[in-house]
């Protein structure tokens, strides 16, 4: 985690894989970011956790019983709540070339096959990690923005309602001024 996060910034990971070893492998990789890891081994259990909290990212393997990976990403994307949660797909080398096609068409931002670098992944993690904390900060600043929207307005009204009739012409002109400018 970068210095200048804060608690509210911390941005949890998802890991799923059906496989403790792989698992193990990701939490090692991964631990010096200082983020929260959340396992999961299967696609339900990884449905259920996005379900609860907020993730910045799931890493997921292609390959499990039941529901795999595909079929997880579909259900990942096509619910509201989880559309934007970028998933980076994990298999193994020796799996289908069409596999990648497959993963990016399913809504995946990126693709490694294992064994993976873990200079690349966890530098790829990372720049995931800092677009999920802009996009933090941005809806934020929006929010803040609607705020003070909403408070010029509300002044507007009162000083609307405390003047004279020419004056008030004025206000109302304002007040459609700010409405155009307004952020919806």
């Amino acid at each position: 985690m970068s210095a200048e996060a804060t608690t509210e910034e911390r941005a949890s990971i998802l890991l799923v894989d059906d496989m403790e070893d792989n698992l193990v492998a990701l939490e090692a990789v991964l631990g010096s970011l200082n983020e929260p890891l959340v396992r999961a081994r299967s696609g339900e259990e990884a449905m259920k956790a996005l379900l609860r909290q907020q993730f910045a990212l799931v890493l997921l393997d292609v390959r499990m019983p039941g529901m795999d990976g595909f079929e997880t990403a579909a259900n990942i994307k096509r619910l509201d709540q989880t559309k934007d949660v970028p998933i980076i797909f994990l298999t193994g080398a020796e799996d289908d070339s069409g596999y990648a096609f497959r993963g990016y068409a399913t809504g995946a931002a990126d693709y490694l096959t294992k064994p993976f670098d873990p200079w690349v992944l966890r530098a790829k993690v990372t720049v995931f990690l800092d677009l999920h904390r802009k996009n933090q900060q941005l809806e934020r600043f929006l929010a803040q923005q609607q705020a003070d929207y909403e408070e010029v307005g509300r002044q507007l009204a009162e000083l609307e309602n405390d003047l004279a009739e020419p004056q008030r012409t004025r206000v109302v002109e304002l007040r459609h001024l700010l409405s155009r400018r307004r952020i919806n």
